[in-house]
Order: C-alpha cells, then sequence, then structure tokens
C-alpha cells in the first residue's frame, strides 16, 4: 500500500490552471452576451422597436362610404342607413367558446349565425376580426356596450347597411349588394375592400362596383394590455364612392310594373335618339333587401327554385320567339330586294309550299282576301309574310335582323347581356349537323322555329325604326357624381349605328304601316289605340310555344297555362317626333293585341298625358321630355 506524500506547489499549480480556465470561461460568456445584446440593442435596434411599438398600436381599417343610385329625376334608388355589428378578434379573446357562450346568454344568437362564424374561423386568420351578429337592435347594441369590459377581443362597430327604398320595383335593374364570399375573395384585390363586407352582385350594383365603392381609409390607433383602443393617433379618412345617376325614370318604372300586374313578363322603354332607359321591368320580382341585409339559405332556395322565376332578369336576359313583332324589319328587307308595296298577295287562310301537302296557317282562319304589304303589317297577315320570307330566304333575313340588333348583344351597361339567336344556314349545320329546310325559313318569317331575341334587343330595333334608320346603344348610366368635390363626369358617349342599306322612303312606307296597326279601321291593336290623343306606330305579335296539328283549333284553355302562347307588342309615340319606344312581353297571355298593346297604352298615356300634367303642376319651366 503506496503512501500519497503532499505536493503543496502542485496543487497550487493546479487550481491556478483552473481558476484561469475558468475566468477565460466566464469572460468569454460575458463577451457572448454583450455582442448579443449589442446586436438586439443597435444592430437590430429599429427592428424591435417597431415589433415592440406594434405590440400596442394598430392600424383600423376604415371603410368608405358606398355611392348612392339615383334616377334620372332625383329619386334615390339605392342609400346607405348605419346599423351596428358585433365582431370578435379570436387571437384576444381568452376563451373564444365561453366568450361566444356567454355573448349568446347575453343577446341571443340564431343557429345560422353561429354557423357561419364557425365557417368564417375555419377560412380566415384569427388576428382578423370575425362577424358575429348584423344589424343588431339598440337594446342590443346598449347591453353589449355596458357589458362590453366582461369581454376582451369584442368590439361593437357602427356601419353601413345598403338600402333600396323601391324594394322589387327596381331590383332588377339596380341590383343588389351581399356579403363578400370566398369566391369573391379570390377574384377581388383584398387592399380595396378593407373593412368593407359588401360587393355589387347583380345590375347596376355590380356594373359600377369600382366607381361606387370608393377607397378605404385607415386609423392608427394605441391599445392597452386588453386590446381595448386607448387612443386615436393618426387617420387617413376613406374616400366616397361616386353617386350613380341613371337615365331611369322610377315614376315610369312603376306604371310599368302596375300595368303588368300579377303577369310573368317584362317591360323595356327606350327615348329613342339618345338609348336612355326609361323603364327597365322584369315581373316577378324580389326583394333586394333581404341580399343586403341577410336571409336564410331556406329562404334563398325558394327564390332560387320558384316557377315564377323571381330572380331572372326577363327584360335583359329572358329570351323569347319575337312573333309578329319582326315583320316590319321583313317588309323593309322585302322592299329593299325590289318588292313592290302595292302589290296584292292572296291570303286564304293557309300557305302551302310548292309540292308539298301541309298548310301553314294563317292567324285568321278565313283569310284576309288580297293584300297589299301596308294591309298585310296592319292586319298581321301570316299568309303574306310566309311568302315573303320565302321569297328572301334565311341568309336575307338573318342579315337584317342584324341590322336591327337582333342576335347581338346591344352593348347596355349591364354584365353578362346574352346575344339572342338569329339562325342561319351555316348555324344550323354547325349546332344540329343538319340541313336547312324551306319550311323553317316560311316560320321564320312570322317570328318563331330557332329565332329568339330579348325584351330589350326589341326595344332597341323598334328605336332603330322610330329614329329612320339608327341604331342607338342603350345606356343606363346618365352620370357620376363626386360627392368629395362635387364633380360631374357624364356617362360615356352611346354608340349610333347607321343602317345604310334602309332607304328612309321604304321606312316611312313601314311606319305608315305600324300607325295602321294602332290607328287603321282593321289594325290588330286598333282597340288600344282608340281615343288616344297622340298617333302611335305599333306591331302586335303572338309567340307560340306549342305546336298546333293541320286540322287543330288553338285552345288556350285546353292547355296548360305555362304552355299557352306570350303576348308581344312593339310601339313608338309620337309618330311625328318619337319621344319613347316600348317592347312588352307577357308570358302565356296570348294575343299581343288583347293584352300586351293595351298594357303598352296605359304607359303611354302615363308618359305623355298624366306625368306632364303632374310636372307642369310642380316646375312648368321644365323640359320633361
Amino acid at each position: 500500500m503506496g503512501v500519497h506524500i503532499l505536493d503543496p506547489k502542485r496543487d497550487s499549480s493546479i487550481t491556478k490552471q483552473r481558476l484561469l480556465l475558468a475566468t477565460m470561461l466566464v469572460l468569454v460568456l460575458t463577451m457572448v452576451v454583450l455582442g448579443r445584446l449589442y446586436y438586439l440593442q443597435v444592430v437590430k435596434h429599429d427592428r424591435y422597436r417597431t415589433l415592440s411599438v406594434e405590440n400596442r398600436i394598430g392600424l383600423l381599417p376604415m371603410p368608405p362610404v358606398r355611392g348612392r343610385i339615383f334616377d334620372r329625376n332625383g329619386e334615390i334608388l339605392a342609400e346607405n342607413y348605419p346599423v351596428y355589428e358585433l365582431e370578435v378578434i379570436p387571437d384576444q379573446t381568452q376563451d373564444l367558446k365561453r366568450t361566444v357562450r356567454e355573448l349568446n346568454d347575453l343577446i341571443s344568437l340564431s343557429d345560422a349565425e353561429l354557423d357561419r362564424f364557425d365557417r368564417l374561423l375555419k377560412t380566415r386568420p384569427s388576428f382578423e376580426p370575425r362577424l358575429l351578429k348584423h344589424s343588431l337592435s339598440y337594446e342590443e347594441a346598449s347591453l353589449i356596450a355596458v357589458n362590453q369590459y366582461r369581454f376582451p377581443g369584442v368590439a361593437l362597430r357602427a356601419s353601413l347597411r345598403r338600402f333600396y327604398p323601391y324594394a322589387g320595383l327596381t331590383a332588377h335593374t339596380v341590383g343588389y349588394v351581399a356579403r363578400i364570399s370566398e369566391e369573391d375573395l379570390r377574384q377581388i384585390d383584398r387592399s380595396a375592400y378593407r373593412g368593407t363586407r359588401y360587393i355589387g352582385q347583380l345590375g347596376i350594383e355590380a356594373r359600377y362596383e369600382d366607381e361606387l365603392l370608393g377607397v378605404a381609409g385607415y386609423e392608427t390607433v394605441e391599445f392597452n394590455a386588453h386590446s381595448r383602443i386607448v387612443r386615436s393617433l393618426d387617420q387617413h379618412a376613406p374616400m366616397s364612392g361616386w353617386n350613380v345617376h341613371l337615365t331611369l325614370d322610377v315614376a315610369l318604372q312603376k306604371v310599368a310594373r302596375e300595368a303588368l300586374g300579377d303577369h310573368r313578363g317584362a317591360v323595356v322603354a327606350l327615348r329613342p335618339e339618345t338609348g336612355d332607359v326609361l323603364a327597365f321591368v322584369s315581373t316577378p320580382d324580389y326583394d333586394p333587401n333581404l341580399f343586403a341585409s341577410g336571409f336564410g339559405l331556406h329562404s334563398y332556395d325558394d327564390l332560387r327554385t320558384s316557377l315564377d322565376k323571381p330572380l331572372l332578369n326577363r327584360a335583359l336576359y329572358g329570351r323569347y320567339a319575337p312573333g309578329s313583332t319582326i315583320k316590319p324589319i321583313l317588309a323593309l328587307a322585302a322592299m329593299d330586294h325590289g318588292l313592290d308595296p302595292k302589290k296584292k298577295v292572296f291570303c286564304g287562310g293557309a300557305f302551302k309550299l310548292s309540292g308539298r301537302d301541309r298548310p301553314y296557317r294563317c292567324w285568321n282562319r278565313d283569310g284576309h282576301g288580297d293584300l297589299n304589304l301596308l294591309q298585310a303589317i296592319e292586319e298581321s297577315c301570316d299568309s303574306f309574310f310566309y311568302q315573303l320570307a320565302l321569297d328572301l330566304g334565311i341568309e336575307n333575313m338573318s342579315s337584317w335582323f342584324g341590322n336591327f340588333g337582333l342576335g347581338q348583344t346591344t352593348g347596355i351597361d349591364l354584365n353578362d347581356e346574352p346575344s339572342g339567336l338569329v339562325p342561319s344556314r351555316d348555324w344550323k349545320r354547325r349546332t344540329h349537323g343538319e340541313a336547312w329546310f324551306p319550311g323553317e325559313t316560311v316560320i321564320a318569317g312570322i317570328g318563331q322555329g330557332y329565332l329568339l331575341a330579348t325584351p330589350l334587343q326589341l326595344a332597341v330595333a323598334t328605336a332603330a325604326i322610330a329614329n329612320r334608320g339608327k341604331r342607338v346603344q342603350p345606356r343606363l348610366l346618365a352620370r357620376f357624381e363626386n360627392l368629395e368635390t362635387g364633380e360631374i363626369v357624364p356617362g360615356p358617349e352611346v354608340r349610333i349605328t347607321a343602317i345604310t342599306a334602309v332607304d328612309s322612303s321604304l321606312l316611312d312606307t313601314v311606319i305608315q304601316g305600324m300607325i295602321a296597326v294602332v290607328h287603321g279601321p282593321r289594325g290588330t291593336a286598333r282597340a288600344s289605340g282608340r281615343g288616344a290623343a297622340y298617333r302611335m306606330a305599333g306591331k302586335t305579335g303572338t309567340s307560340q310555344l306549342i305546336s298546333i296539328g293541320q286540322d287543330e283549333t288553338y285552345d288556350p284553355n285546353s292547355v296548360p297555362e305555362r304552355l299557352r302562347d306570350h303576348a308581344l307588342y312593339i310601339t313608338f309615340a309620337p309618330v311625328e317626333r318619337p319621344r319613347i319606344a316600348l317592347a312588352v312581353v307577357v308570358e302565356n297571355a296570348g294575343s299581343g293585341s288583347r293584352v300586351a298593346a293595351p298594357i303598352a297604352r296605359k304607359i303611354l298615356d302615363y308618359y305623355f298625358i298624366e306625368r306632364l300634367r303632374r310636372a307642369a303642376l310642380t316646375s312648368p319651366a321644365n323640359d320633361f321630355g
């Protein structure tokens, strides 16, 4: 067993070495800490100072005031009114589920509101405010305000809600705003909609969304540790959207709507020389305020699945066989191709193609006898126009329909306008893989078969006749008004297309025939023209929906209501200086002369008599044309 001998000198050396290493380690660690402090406080000073400030300072979006919409006489068609909304910022709540539960106990949240809130939680960042309840009553808003100290991350926000004073009367024209959907978010510039939850969906609201929206602002605010706003530091005010003034006359719109009554249909009224849309009616309609304020899926499904299709804008999207309303255009085409308007053609009640047994019947089964072109327009003789169509051929007919705007968009300032349909040989071969048959030309001569037109297109074509061969692009926008500066910006110039193939003397002849329709002794609309204080030119039409056998007689009472004929009528007045052109379509109502023409007469009587009488009483110095 060895003996350990103490060596003080060696032990002292080891101790000194250990102390030196420890001192060096402490110094190195101290330098690391000092270096890190230098890095954080000097090198990265600006970044971390900003982060520190952002813990207590934030930007709140300030949504702009949406521009209002007016009719041509200054009547408000869309405005804004204040409402309270309840918002929750999930990141700033201590217990989100408990917060929502206690809020539900306080103001009673609906299942739909809770479901929507849950969906928002899954689709948006947790630092963004989520809408929990909109349109709080005054009592509900007061309860939240009194108890707000209990709910960190919950805010009561005052906002503006869109309101449509005329409800369904202008729904299909003005459109509506609705909450921004997930699909909308994928398409819009989100920065432009900061603080805004609504976007234009249809009609003018959608077409002029950029102008109506305005520009969002922001407010710099300081928060405390409980995410409550302590003070406002700075503001960048939002810019209000532009007011939109329309060419629409809401009083005339109301008269047209009342004239249609309970019928499904459409009325379009234009100023021929300017293209101003004076009335744009589609029935049945719906209340756009439901979309602006929010309503349940079941209510929306009821609208969407209704057989009456109240969501369909028939004036713009409805496509109908125009019936005999296209006969004036065919008359022009025939005269341009050499037809003598004085030439007589015999109508015995039916027309047959050479070598064929099938009769194409005239609406008058007894026949009209011998008629010239003017008489054929006046009495709407089908047999006359069967022969005329056969002589022209489908290609010439299609070309002339196109001259008057059929089969193409009119250019109205509404989104997604359809083109209608003007058939041709090539069209049928492309779409059906079949040849064109003479019988299809024959029925096209009375506006049946494949030919389809919208009420708007019929109104534009009627205005082109009234303008003596000038087709004017229709428009709803009259001008923009900037609320911030008072600046007025007129709407763009409308496009005017001269129908070069039309000779003025030929148009005069056709117009004389249309005058006879209303004022002639055998005119199909003579009952509607009786006693008028002004002269009208018009043309009735009936659009057949089902085929009738050769030996059968059409009996509307034996046909289901939705398969009965459509009634149509086009007109303009006064003849000497046209101030208004109308197209009326009444679904499943039968004869244009019995149903559609009287509707037009009510509208024209108001426009030329009652409207001017009222205007003279209130402001006799104005030009109310």
